[in-house]
């Protein structure tokens, strides 16, 4: 029976991990077995007990002392590093069968958009252990304030999508907070997830002084997104266990993942509670943000 997991991907303080922790949670009092799996080598505070822990085998301290590189070149060095030690990684991972993973990964997006070793890595996991992964990107609410952040945001979960070869799903994160500063988006929320006719933010774009002389690289970046057409977003508040219903079953949708009996019994029970799906969800969370005259919103 294939193994089930989740490659946690995003910019640094997108909230990768609070995320695994919170999803850890939510999916054992569903009655899964979850082991998280640390393979960030700069991250020192852990707000979970990891299961298996990059930093018992190189650190990106460690890296920076004795081959005297930078914080981003030391990182890249770890995984490389941990690509060249598989067999360490895929023997602690042997040790929990019938787990279900959570990797949470370093912040770096070129280990993600051009780099190889994370791919690799994660290829490796999937063939020699039969392991089914999904990647779950995240991208803090914030970026939609800004339609300069939020363009390039869904540049790279494009380059992403096509780097990492694997079933992906995109996630808003913090969007209580994005929520909660509504005044600075030029748009509704389903706006922003739904990824809706990008002409309206490169009008904006263009309007900005200092964003004005980029207008044809505007353009084209703009159309490059707009003609893959991939990229769609689910808003979550790890706080709020209706959204992060929504993002379990589309990632189990992703991967194919099967119940268990007993699991199948909670996750009926979840979604009779809640009856939620994305689109619901969305405009729930809509419903809980008043009209503003001053703010154009489709």
């Amino acid at each position: 029976m294939p193994l089930y997991g989740q490659v946690v991907i995003g910019p640094p303080g997108s909230g990768k991990t609070t995320y695994c922790h919170e999803m850890s949670k939510y999916l054992t009092e569903m009655g899964r077995q979850v082991a998280i799996i640390n393979i960030d080598p700069a991250n020192d505070s852990l707000c979970y007990e990891a299961a298996v822990d990059v930093s018992d085998l190189i650190t990106v301290e460690d890296v920076m002392e004795y081959k005297n590189l930078g914080p981003n070149g030391s990182l890249i060095y770890c995984i490389e590093y941990l690509e060249r030690r598989l067999d360490w990684l895929l023997e602690n991972l042997r040790k929990f069968t019938n787990f279900y993973f959570l990797f949470d990964c370093p912040g770096q997006i070129e280990l993600y958009t051009h780099h190889n070793s994370m791919k690799n890595i994660m290829a490796a996991i999937k063939n020699e252990l039969d392991t089914r992964l999904c990647c779950v990107q995240l991208i803090d609410g914030h970026y939609c304030s800004d339609p300069g952040k939020y363009i390039s945001a869904l540049l790279m979960c494009t380059s992403a999508m096509y780097q990492m070869e694997l079933p992906h799903i995109n996630i808003l994160s913090k969007i209580d907070i994005a929520i909660k500063h509504k005044s600075k988006l030029l748009f509704n929320l389903d706006y922003y997830t739904d990824v809706l006719s990008l002409d309206q933010l490169l009008n904006a774009l263009q309007n900005d002084p200092f964003t004005a002389r980029y207008r044809r690289l505007n353009k084209a970046i703009v159309s490059l997104i707009e003609g893959q057409n991939i990229v769609s977003f689910i808003p979550l508040n790890v706080k709020d266990k209706r959204t992060m219903e929504v993002v379990r079953k589309n990632i189990d949708r992703a991967n194919g993942y099967m119940f268990s009996a007993q699991e199948n019994k909670s996750a009926e029970m979840l979604s009779s509670v809640m009856q939620l799906d994305i689109n619901d969800l969305t405009l729930d969370v809509l419903e809980h943000i008043p009209k503003d005259d001053s703010t154009e919103m489709i």
